[in-house]
Parts: C-alpha cells; sequence; structure tokens
C-alpha cells in the first residue's frame, strides 16, 4: 500500500514539472515581452590613465655625521628627535689624548725651532770665514745644508702641530646642517674608532615638512613615466588619507630582483602636516595622462541594436499618433537591417553611438578622446544631458515584473571612483539609466 502511494505522488510530480515547462515555453513564445533600454546620461567626467607602484618616504636630504678621530664619547647634548641648527655642538670625545699629541707636536716644534736658529747661526759663521778665506768650501757647503736641514725640519714639526690641534678640535662633533635628529648610534663611555672607515654618530635630516617618495616603477610601465606629472599615494598609517606630489626626477639606474627590473621615480611630496615619516611604504598612483570632458561608458561606443530593435524603432516612427511622420533616415543613409545601424555612403565610418530620443533611439557620430577601459571622453557629437543607449533587449513582462517588485533584488554595482567628476548626472555605468 505503501509502495503503490509513493509511486502517485512520483507521478503526479513528473506530470506538474512537464506541465509548469510547457507553461513556460508556451509564454516564451507567446511574443509577450518588452523592450528594455539601459542608456547613461552624458555628463562631465575626468578620465585617467595611470600607473601604480609601491615605494619608500625619505627625507630630501639626509647627512650622516660620523667623526674623523677615534676616542671615547665623552658627552652627548641631543637625542632622538632633537631639532638642531648649522654649528650647534651635539657630542664630545675625551680630548685626554689628543691634548697629549698637541703637547708633544708643540714641544718637537720647539726643538726644531731651536736646531734652527743654531744651524743659522753656524751658516752664517762659516760663511764670513769661507768669505775671509779662513775656512775650506766643504765647510761652507756642510754649514748650508746644516742650515737647510734645519729649515725643513721646522717646517715638518710646525704640520704635526697643527695636525694635533685640528685632531684636537675633530673632538666636538657640531651639526652641518639645519634639521632634526633621526639616529643617534652612540651612547656616553662607548668608543669609537676612525682608523679605517669613519663611524656614523648620527643621522639627520634637513626639512621633514618636504619630503619625496622612492618609488620603484615596472620597466614595462617607465616609458609612461615623465618628470612634472602628478601623483597620489597613500600609507597604512593614515588608510582614509590620499597625499599629492609631483614627479621629480627619474633614475636611469635599474635594479633587479629575482629577474624583475625596476626603475627608481623621485616623487617629491609636501609635509607641511609631519604625518609622513621617513621609512613609511606609499602605494603610488601616477596619473600619466588625463582629459576631462563629456564621457560616456565604454558599452555605448560597442553597442548595435539588433534587427528586431531596428524595425521595431521603425515601427515607431511611422505611427501618427507617434507625432511624426515618417522621418528621413539619420545621416541621408536607408536603414540596413542586416547590419543594424544605418550605412554611410562613401567615407571611413566613424565612430557612433545611439542616443535615446523620446521613445526611439537615433544613431550619431562622435569625436572621442582618450580612454581608461571604463569610459571614454566625447570631444564633439553630443551635449551634456543626452541619454546614450548602453543595451537594448526585449525582456518577458512577467520576469520584469517579478525583478521590479522583489525588495530584495540587488540592483547592478555602480562604478566606484575617486572622482568628483566621476559620472556626474547620469547612471552608473551598467547599471539602468531612463527608460
Amino acid at each position: 500500500m505503501k509502495k503503490k502511494t509513493i509511486k502517485r505522488i512520483v507521478t503526479i510530480a513528473v506530470i506538474a514539472v512537464v506541465l509548469a515547462v510547457i507553461f513556460i515555453v508556451r509564454g516564451a513564445k507567446s511574443g509577450n515581452k518588452e523592450l528594455v533600454i539601459r542608456t547613461h546620461v552624458i555628463g562631465n567626467y575626468t578620465v585617467e590613465n595611470t600607473v601604480t607602484a609601491t615605494g619608500t618616504i625619505e627625507p630630501v636630504e639626509t647627512v650622516e655625521v660620523g667623526t674623523q678621530v677615534s676616542g671615547k664619547v665623552e658627552t652627548i647634548y641631543v637625542d632622538f628627535n632633537s631639532v638642531v641648527k648649522k654649528g650647534d655642538l651635539l657630542c664630545e670625545l675625551d680630548k685626554l689624548t689628543l691634548n697629549e699629541s698637541v703637547s708633544r707636536a708643540k714641544a718637537n716644534l720647539e726643538s726644531s725651532e731651536s736646531q734652527l736658529r743654531y744651524a743659522k747661526s753656524t751658516f752664517e759663521r762659516t760663511q764670513q770665514l769661507y768669505e775671509n778665506k779662513a775656512a775650506t768650501l766643504a765647510d761652507y757647503e756642510a754649514a748650508q745644508n746644516t742650515y737647510t736641514q734645519a729649515q725643513m725640519s721646522k717646517k715638518n714639526a710646525q704640520a704635526q702641530y697643527d695636525q694635533a690641534r685640528v685632531d684636537l678640535g675633530y673632538a666636538d662633533i657640531f651639526s652641518p646642517i639645519d634639521g632634526v635628529v633621526l639616529d643617534r648610534a652612540v651612547e656616553v663611555g662607548q668608543t669609537v674608532a676612525a682608523s679605517f672607515s669613519t663611524p656614523t654618530l648620527f643621522t639627520l635630516a634637513n626639512d621633514l615638512t618636504r619630503m619625496q617618495v622612492e618609488a620603484n616603477v615596472d620597466e614595462a610601465d617607465i616609458g609612461q613615466v615623465s618628470v612634472n606629472q602628478r601623483v597620489t599615494f597613500t600609507v597604512d598609517a593614515y588608510p582614509d588619507d590620499v597625499f599629492s606630489g609631483t614627479v621629480n626626477q627619474i633614475r636611469m639606474k635599474p635594479t633587479t630582483t629575482s629577474n624583475v627590473v625596476t626603475y627608481t621615480v623621485i616623487i617629491a611630496a609636501p609635509n607641511p602636516d609631519l604625518k609622513l615619516f621617513p621609512g613609511m611604504t606609499a602605494s603610488v598612483t601616477i596619473v600619466t595622462e588625463e582629459q576631462t570632458g563629456l564621457a560616456a561608458p565604454a558599452e555605448a561606443f560597442t553597442f548595435t541594436p539588433s534587427e528586431q530593435v531596428m524595425r521595431e524603432m521603425m515601427k515607431n516612427m511611422e505611427r501618427p499618433e507617434g507625432g511624426m511622420g515618417r522621418p528621413e533616415p539619420p545621416f541621408g543613409g536607408k536603414p540596413d537591417m542586416k547590419q543594424g545601424r544605418p550605412a554611410f555612403g562613401g567615407g571611413e565610418k566613424p565612430t557612433m553611438v545611439w542616443v535615446k530620443n523620446g521613445s526611439n533611439i537615433m544613431p550619431r557620430p562622435v569625436k572621442t578622446g582618450m580612454s581608461d577601459g571604463a569610459y571614454k571622453i566625447i570631444e564633439s557629437g553630443v551635449q551634456e544631458g543626452d541619454s546614450v543607449v548602453l543595451s537594448a533587449q526585449y525582456v518577458s513582462k512577467e520576469t520584469t515584473k517579478k525583478v521590479g517588485d522583489n525588495p530584495f533584488m540587488p540592483g547592478p554595482p555602480g562604478r566606484n571612483r575617486n572622482n568628483k567628476n566621476s559620472n556626474r548626472g547620469g547612471a552608473p555605468a551598467g547599471g539602468p539609466g531612463p527608460r
């Protein structure tokens, strides 16, 4: 008994499905359809072509302050983030050894001066004796040579003394620029050795209100980049803020990492609020080309009405109740139903858009400008407020009504762009326009 009941239920379900399919097919073939035209209202728009890259924020001028003499750090007068002026004392090294060197060099200088005076007097006496033929020529030449060597010894001792005094002056580390201390690499009591290379004690940045971004641009994009192009960039510290800059320099030295070649582009970035810190990672967008004007979505330039739509449009134009007589075909041509648009006599076929006028759509040739792939500038052929057709198709009235009555049906996505002029006065690209 149960098996019969199950078979009966299955049979009824199959019959119901078959009847539903037949009903849907008949409804589709019944011609109960409505022409749905999606349009976009022409408005001002800024089209941009960009190159993206990543980079690091750095000060415009950075100076590493070191020491030319070895010694122990005696006193430090600045710390991280200290603001300094040119000539300010940053730190002092222990001067005990350097003072001893100065004293030793001074003693050598005084000794050489004494020897020079003795050699001079000996030379003068020998010269008088030689002139009076009381001394031989050999004695005269020996005295002259001793005097000359004493002069050289005195000059050498003077140089050593001057060098010792200079080294003593190097024990005081002064700031070479006006700026801010970014790094302090030493502590009090630390010994620094300047035997083979100059150790870095401090790193100073000249002016943190003027920063620069060192962006790494791929070799495939570097040809589009030029000096003075506008740049926008963001940093992770301020995700909602967009900073602006200008391309200042394109460095020709390549950098190869894992077989990827990049070039460094220097971007001047004002930092009046001191929000940008050295070392921050920046996501850079370089505007390589931009144009502002009337624009339409790319769909409008690829749309071609079907033969069925064209025939319906011609019927509407012939009806007396439409308020129009039978008009001349657009641009002096005859409708070509096979091509879906009027044919043009002679010459090259211009770029075409279809403009909705009342219940009809009409082709219109336009002159276009640059494109960013989603929108294209129209330089002439349309006016602000014109509605260009994006698509035209027949949809079942039943389906249209159900979709329209469903409050949970999501609308088509709009175009998300950070552009104040984006799609001004028009429906979003891909979204339904006026019908």
